[in-house]
C-alpha cells in the first residue's frame, strides 16, 4: 500500500460508498473529536440484516477503501460470526451490526455527547 496521507473526509465518503453499494442500513457517523480520550475521530456504525449481508457490507467496504485510496483497515474482528464486525481504519472504527445486536449494544447511546449525523438509507 502506498504511504499516502488519505484523508478523513476520503475516508469517510468511500466507507459510505462500500457500504450503501451492498445496501447497509441505518448509517450513523459519531463524530467524537470534541469528547476527551477517545480512540478515533469518528464511529460508523450501520447494519446489515443476516450475517451474510454483514460479511457483504464488510468486503465492500474494504474493496472500495482499498481501490479508490489505496489504504485498508489496521485491523478486523468479528468477521467469523458476523453479528458485530469492527474495522479499524485509525482515525475511523467502522461498526457493522446484524440489527438486533446493535438494538442490544446501543453503542450511540453509549457515545451520547458525540455529534450523530444520520444518512438516510438508499431504497
Amino acid at each position: 500500500m502506498t504511504n499516502k496521507k488519505v484523508s478523513k473526509d476520503e475516508l469517510l465518503l468511500n466507507i459510505i460508498k462500500g457500504i450503501e453499494e451492498v445496501k447497509g442500513n441505518d448509517i450513523d457517523i459519531l463524530d467524537l473529536r470534541e469528547i476527551e480520550n477517545t480512540v478515533c475521530d469518528y464511529f460508523i456504525i450501520c447494519n446489515g440484516n443476516s450475517n451474510t449481508q454483514v460479511n457483504a457490507i464488510v468486503n465492500s467496504v474494504q474493496k472500495t477503501v482499498s481501490k479508490e485510496l489505496k489504504d485498508k483497515p489496521w485491523h478486523v474482528e468479528g468477521t467469523d460470526n458476523a453479528e458485530w464486525v469492527l474495522m479499524d481504519y485509525v482515525d475511523i472504527v467502522v461498526h457493522v451490526f446484524q440489527k438486533h445486536v446493535r438494538e442490544f449494544y446501543n453503542i450511540e447511546g453509549l457515545w451520547g455527547d458525540a455529534k450523530i449525523t444520520t444518512i438516510p438509507n438508499k431504497i
